[in-house]
Order: structure tokens, then C-alpha cells, then sequence
């Protein structure tokens, strides 16, 4: 049977957001962490460690910037996006991407198996950009309740990630999720409309959305320039 870390209070964590060290990267634990606001990011080289940032950087789908660049990319039908057909692809050119200020990926081996069994179990999801039925972009989650928790992105083609953004905050306004977890701050995904919230507003936000029931499963749809 799995270990199923037992993780100390979120508020409890070092001023940079690091709370603990250890355990393992089972479903179980995973989902535990989640349901807690608490994620894994760590290297080779170090243990796995598990995070609980104060700020949290958020993303309130409805505050979503639809550039008119973007718009128009959209409306020409050059891209097709489709949820969890090729969710391990993903994760592997998430790997991959080269990332500024960065020499190596997160996404070790032993990461992108703990996230293709989340996938399996129905909790992990993925939103891919296809480019005349090439993967070209796309991003990967966790989604509990009424919340999606995401992990990484990438893009081959201009606009791909963002394409599958917008995908991806569409589906959240038509269930209702709250938010969209975008972990650590950047400028980019700040340019898309997601802000920084206190950890204490964030955990609040995460109980309610918890309240309501996981969409559990493959998501198999299928958007175009409908969107």
C-alpha cells in the first residue's frame, strides 16, 4: 500500500512558500496535498518538497484577457484543442520547454508518472493545441471540486498555450469553477489577468470549492474557432 504523507498546516510554511520534505508522490498523497492548497516542485537533486506559497497567484476565469490578437488567432481555425487525448505528450514537451532562467525541468521521471497516474485515477486533465493534427501546445492540471490546479505549459507555435488557456478558462466559466491555481507569480500569466491572493484568501476560496463534486474522468471534447 502507498504511504499517504500526512502534511503539516499550509500556514505553517517558510516565508518562500516551502512547508515540507518527504513522502511520496502517490495518488493518494497527491490529493491530499491538493485538497490542502499544497503542491510538489523539486529537482533530481534534492528531495520532494511541497509547497505552500503566500501570495498565491490565481486566475479568476472571468477576469481571463482575451488579447484581439488572440481573438483573431482563435477565429482563423488554425487550431483545434482537445481535452485528455494525449495527456502524457503533454507533460513530456512540458519537460522539454526551455523556460527562462532555468537550466533543467521540475518534471522529473518520477513527476510525470505521478501525474499520468492522477490522470488515470480521472483528477489529472490535460487541454492540447493541435495544428493540422500536430501537437503544438497545450497544458496539464489537477482538478478537485470546483478548482483546476495548474501545472505547466507549452507552446511550439505562437499563441498554442494560450489558445489552450482559453479553452480551458471557457470550460471553467461553464462549470463554475472559482478559480484556475496558477501556483507561482509571473508577469506573463498576470498579463492574462491572474493576481496575486493571500494564502489565507486562497485556502477560504479552496473549502468552498470543495464543496461541490469532482468532475471526475476523461473530459474527451473537442473546441475550434467556435469558442
Amino acid at each position: 500500500m502507498p504511504f499517504e504523507y500526512q502534511f503539516p498546516d499550509p500556514r505553517t510554511a517558510d516565508p518562500d512558500g516551502l512547508l515540507a520534505a518527504g513522502g511520496d508522490l502517490s495518488v493518494e498523497s497527491l490529493l491530499t496535498a491538493y485538497s490542502q492548497g499544497i503542491f510538489p516542485w523539486y529537482d533530481k537533486q534534492s528531495p520532494i518538497l511541497w509547497w505552500s506559497p503566500d501570495p498565491r497567484l490565481v486566475l479568476f476565469p472571468e477576469k481571463f484577457r482575451q488579447s484581439a490578437s488572440l481573438k483573431q488567432r482563435i477565429r482563423s481555425g488554425i487550431f483545434t484543442v482537445k481535452t485528455d487525448h494525449d495527456f502524457e505528450g503533454v507533460i513530456r514537451r512540458c519537460a522539454a520547454a526551455k523556460r527562462e532562467g532555468q537550466t533543467g525541468t521540475w518534471i522529473t521521471e518520477a513527476m510525470a508518472k505521478a501525474y499520468a497516474d492522477l490522470h488515470r485515477a480521472g483528477f489529472a486533465h490535460s487541454f492540447e493545441t493541435y495544428c493540422e493534427e500536430k501537437l503544438v501546445g497545450g497544458l496539464y492540471g489537477v482538478s478537485l471540486g470546483r478548482a483546476f490546479f495548474g501545472e505547466s505549459m507549452f507552446y511550439h507555435m505562437r499563441d498554442a498555450s494560450k489558445v489552450a488557456l482559453q479553452c480551458l478558462v471557457d470550460w471553467s466559466m461553464k462549470h463554475e469553477f472559482l478559480f484556475i491555481d496558477a501556483q507561482q507569480s509571473t508577469a506573463h500569466l498576470k498579463s492574462l489577468g491572474a493576481e496575486d491572493i493571500e494564502r489565507e484568501v486562497f485556502l477560504k476560496l479552496l473549502k468552498e470549492a470543495l464543496k461541490f463534486p469532482t468532475l471526475k474522468g476523461k473530459w474527451d471534447i473537442v473546441m475550434s474557432n467556435e469558442l
